[in-house]
């Protein structure tokens, strides 16, 4: 086994694991910083390979609106209070407060924001804001973020790690002391000499989300909650795992149909032809109601029970339930659709985004006409992709999985309940609750990148030197993965199990009947074991992190039995409409930790309760001091 000891582990390459390492190198000179990677740095992970319609980075700016030194706090109230009050309110302030300071590190890098004519950040509201906030560059903004980013590591003294899979922590008296890895390449030499310990008194977690629990989201490749797996293993704790963003996105494309895509008012189709959006609406609801919520969906994406859209999330699921393929059709006008019954505010937000300027009757042809006048790149960004709307295609959609709202819990230095345990980015936990708003991820990883890597690299300057490699801490490890072998089901068949259990039991549409089923089904997968296929024993160890991160959320999804941001849950699944949010009650999230075999779930009060007031907050019945206030 190769050894590789370093002052700060990084086990990630997107950009919050990027941020991390270029804080914790910058704190510690002279320290040794490693990224280690399963693919390579600037290839793989959310950040590198995401598009979408107008990728958003969320920031409070000193002129950003209303204006003023307080302005963020207008920022952090949105954050948590559209969090449905169950994340940490003074993560949520940080969050908020930290923004402008993480435009400027990224601007600096040469990140191209759109700018004004005053050179200032052009700003536009997403969901779940109340003022214009969301920077970008276009649909690649996530792209140019890890760009940057990777230009800044590769001028730093950084180790980089790439093609090397993290399948679990190493914990000594209550503290992470290091890593193991497996070279993820199957044709190297055998699994003995693939086997890398990485040695560490600070490790940083920023693998990302889990995605591929379901079989439809728009992670790319790789994505399987490892870092959540190990945090759990280790014994670090967990929050809202059941808060997962899913909203309508294109199967071949994985592009989130949001914003113009949805405002130019495309017909909802089955692959027999049929409109289908009204059967899972009140009997005699208006078309022009059902046409507005569809113009609404572009600027409320994601799945909220908070958002009256999401009768359209719930309509897309259940029709795909029925057998049913999906598709918007873009080359006719929805049943009764008159681009003049829209709403006054939504007509008004059309105009400000139209880039020609048709008449009405015009504005009224089809929905193509629409989209390419408010989005023409759109439409030619699809061609590129081998779907042509203009030539007449169909666009197969479904509801994808798209953001875990929770992860690996943290606190205000993004450290965990482990010591010498940091996280941060989409595998991190508390900082968001049951919605965010828009933009706010690509933030999340910047502002908490650079906390836990300032805090790791001050943790590793503390506890300076390597702990002597202990065979009963390796040993385990090296155990569990020998295992496999006495597993009874193949890995392929196992993952393709996991996938369709958490896409009935765990997807837009949640019951109690389901998800009890679908734990059994989980179980009997567990009891089981998994043992190696032909695509190796990464893919098995990531198919048994798959696992756990779905009894995870399903196990969170049916302790809550209430609807809370993108947890939907039903009474019965013929319902139309999800059962009501019990508040106060359930003004809380709900932690995850191991003891021993066992799963224990446990709610708890969020740290920090925020009044209606954004300029007062109180801790557990106390004020707190998160605004700078006495």
């Amino acid at each position: 086994m190769e050894r590789i000891d370093s002052d700060v582990l990084v086990i990630g390459s997107g950009g919050a694991a990027l941020r991390a390492a270029v804080e914790a190198k910058e704190t510690f000179p002279g320290g040794w910083v490693t990224i280690l990677t399963k693919g390579e740095m600037g290839k793989c992970g959310v950040t590198a390979v995401s598009c979408s319609d107008r990728m958003a980075f969320h920031a409070t700016l000193p002129y950003t609106e209303p204006g003023g030194p307080d302005n963020w706090k207008h920022h952090a109230r949105d954050i948590y209070q559209i969090g449905g009050f169950v994340s940490d309110g003074d993560l949520a302030a940080i969050l908020a407060r930290e923004s402008g300071s993480a435009f400027d590190f990224l601007d600096g890098l040469g990140v191209p924001f759109a700018k004004t004519g005053e050179g200032r950040a052009d700003q536009f509201i997403t969901d779940g804001s109340e003022f214009p906030r969301a920077c970008y560059t276009g649909p690649r903004t996530a792209n140019h973020i890890e760009e940057a980013l990777v230009r800044r590591v590769s001028s730093l003294d950084i180790r980089v790690v790439e093609h090397c899979m993290a399948c679990d922590l190493l914990v000594e008296d209550g503290r992470v002391i290091g890593a193991i890895g497996v070279d993820t390449r199957e044709e190297a030499e055998p699994l003995p000499g693939r086997v890398k310990v990485f040695l560490s008194p600070a490790i940083i977690l920023a693998t990302g989300g889990a995605g591929e629990i379901f079989p439809i989201h728009v992670y790319p490749e790789g994505m399987t909650g490892d870092g959540y797996a190990m945090a759990y293993r280790a014994g670090a704790e967990l929050v809202n795992m059941e808060f997962i963003q899913f909203g309508p996105a294109s199967i071949k494309t994985k592009l989130n149909l949001s914003g113009s895509f949805m405002r130019a008012n495309p017909r909802f189709v089955n692959d027999r032809g049929e409109e289908f959006l009204s059967r899972y609406f009140p009997t005699g609801t208006p078309l022009p109601v059902i046409h507005n919520l569809c113009f609404e969906k572009g600027a409320t994406w994601p799945v909220s029970r908070e958002k009256k859209t999401h009768r359209i999330d719930i309509a897309i699921s259940k029709e795909m339930t029925r057998g049913r393929k999906v598709y918007l059709d873009y080359r006719q006008n929805p049943s009764g659709f008159r681009f003049q019954d829209l709403e006054e505010k939504w007509l008004e937000r059309y105009e400000r985004e139209a880039k020609g300027r048709r008449k009405e009757p015009e504005r009224n042809q089809s929905p193509l006409t629409r989209l390419k006048e408010i989005n023409p790149e759109a439409v030619a960004w699809l061609k590129e992709k081998g779907i042509d709307l203009e030539g007449g295609d169909l666009l197969e959609i479904a509801e994808a999985g798209q953001h875990f709202q929770g992860g690996v819990k943290i606190r205000e230095k993004g450290n965990t309940t482990l010591r010498g345990l940091f996280a941060a980015g989409e595998c991190a936990g508390g900082q968001h609750g049951a919605n965010r708003p828009g933009g706010n991820a690509l933030l999340d990883g910047q502002v908490f990148g650079k906390i836990a890597g300032r805090a790791a690299a001050l943790e590793a300057m503390e506890k300076l030197g390597i702990r002597q490699l202990s065979k009963r801490i390796v040993e385990p490890v090296l155990g569990r993965i020998e295992g496999f072998t006495k597993g009874k089901r193949p890995t392929a068949e196992a993952r393709k199990e996991i996938k369709k259990i958490a896409s009935r039991c765990a997807g837009v549409v949640r019951t109690e009947r389901e998800l009890t089923a679908g734990l059994a089904e989980l179980e009997a997968i567990k009891q089981d074991g998994i043992f190696p296929d032909p695509k190796g024993v990464a893919f098995t160890l990531e198919t048994e992190n798959l696992l756990t991160v779905a009894e995870m959320v399903m196990r969170a999804a049916l302790l809550r039995q209430e609807s809370r941001g993108p947890h939907l849950f039903f009474a019965r699944f013929e319902d139309l409409q999800p059962v009501d949010m019990k508040d106060p009650e359930w003004r809380k999230y709900i932690v995850l930790r191991k003891e021993g075999d066992r799963m224990i779930l446990e709610p708890r009060a969020p740290v920090i309760w925020f009044s209606d007031n954004p300029q007062s907050a109180v801790r557990m019945g106390r004020r707190a001091n998160i605004y700078g206030e006495a």
